[in-house]
């Protein structure tokens, strides 16, 4: 009779402030200063095409490979809230972030899809009962394990699959 006591409440996480990080805290790099602006990084898709330049930098330079092994959790947080917050913006639906945990314990249709994450966030539709994993899709494209060529492309397709 009461179940709805019982079940598993989601915990919301905006990552919306760690997104805007990527143009608010640069570094010195010249590159970084004359790219990530916040015209530039405006949240559009078009502007996801900066963050792909930025990672094949970080994948293929010494100076980028340094730095992705040093700060491979922060990069991966911080790319990936950027890149959510564009999917979310451009889907117009009910996605919002929550704790991976959260949605794992309050849905029972998505028990096993996404487990073996390790990422703290993730979009989730309540409506829909639909799960978007932008970090692990960032973790898994800087490991070199994504099927998708860029960033952009795996935006572009996540939004038209679910719009």
């Amino acid at each position: 009779m009461f179940d709805f006591l019982n079940r598993a409440k989601l915990k919301k996480d905006d990552l919306k402030g760690i997104a805007k990080l990527m143009y608010q805290d640069v570094s010195e790099d010249s590159w970084d200063k004359e790219n990530f602006t916040k015209r530039n990084l405006d949240f559009t898709i078009k502007s996801v095409r900066y963050i792909d330049m930025y990672t094949k930098r970080l994948m293929n330079t010494k100076f980028g490979t340094e730095l992705l092994n040093k700060h491979f959790d922060n990069l991966v947080v911080r790319i990936g809230a950027y890149i959510g917050e564009v999917i979310k913006n451009n889907i117009k639906q009910d996605f919002y972030w929550y704790e991976s945990d959260s949605v794992h314990n309050y849905s029972p249709n998505l028990d096993g899809v996404y487990s073996n994450t390790k990422t703290q966030s993730v979009l989730y539709s309540k409506k829909r009962d639909i799960v978007i994993l932008p970090l692990n899709m960032v973790s898994q494209f800087l490991k070199g394990n994504s099927s998708y060529i860029n960033f952009l492309t795996y935006v572009k397709e996540t939004i038209k699959q679910n719009s």
